[in-house]
């Protein structure tokens, strides 16, 4: 049996944890993450494990707004169905949100799918670098996100969604909420009701 490895990586999102054989990222969870992975007693850190290491720029450069996809080797396992839904979640482009009839579609499954589809996406074990946040219902609201629905709007907010930064999927509008720049990279985003008095910004870059 391979030993599996261990890292963190600080983000605007909180604590990350990385895990993975070393050579391959096979899961990627935020703090209190619905059945998100938890360090076992037979776990090891290594934070120089190259799949781990890889993560960690590519993690920083992301958030800080210098990476828009990550070429990492990862080494997820489930079902056929749930990696043929994974595979797929990986076609969605950067800034771009599909729903998941839509899907369903593109993995040639019938429409009457849809419910196993979204509990794929739900089981994804690799949040953020497999962007199962990009994936909202049909009629526009975010639905689910094992990290949390706040972890959602952010991470559709920083990628610049053209419906979360409309307010299609925030529902900016009927909360009277403004997005808000960070003053000083940009793309992480901070919400207040009261354009003249915003609260502060999250600042984009993570720390290692």
């Amino acid at each position: 049996m391979s030993t599996t490895y261990y890292a963190t990586c600080d983000s605007p999102l909180g604590e990350l944890l990385l895990a993975g054989d070393g050579e391959a990222l096979a899961s990627l969870s935020v703090p209190g993450q619905r059945r998100g992975a938890a360090v076992r007693p037979d776990w090891r850190r290594d934070d120089a494990a190259p799949a781990l290491a890889a993560a960690r720029v590519q993690l920083d450069a992301y958030f800080a707004g210098d990476l828009k996809d990550f070429a990492l080797p990862l080494a997820a396992r489930g079902t056929d169905f749930r990696e043929r839904v994974w595979a797929a979640l990986d076609s969605i482009p950067f800034g771009a949100t599909t729903t998941y009839g839509e899907l369903a579609a593109r993995i040639g499954a019938p429409r009457a799918a849809v419910r196993a589809v979204g509990a794929a996406v739900g089981a994804n074990p690799l949040l953020i670098v497999r962007p199962c946040h990009r994936v909202i219902g049909a009629d526009g609201s975010l639905t689910g996100y094992a990290g949390g629905l706040d972890r959602k709007r952010r991470l559709l907010a920083l990628e610049g969604a053209a419906s979360a930064v409309a307010g299609k999927v925030c529902r900016l509008a009927s909360s009277g909420a403004v997005p808000r720049k960070a003053p000083d990279r940009g793309l992480y985003w901070a919400y207040s009701r009261d354009p003249a008095t915003p609260r502060g910004a999250v600042p984009g870059g993570a720390r290692r």
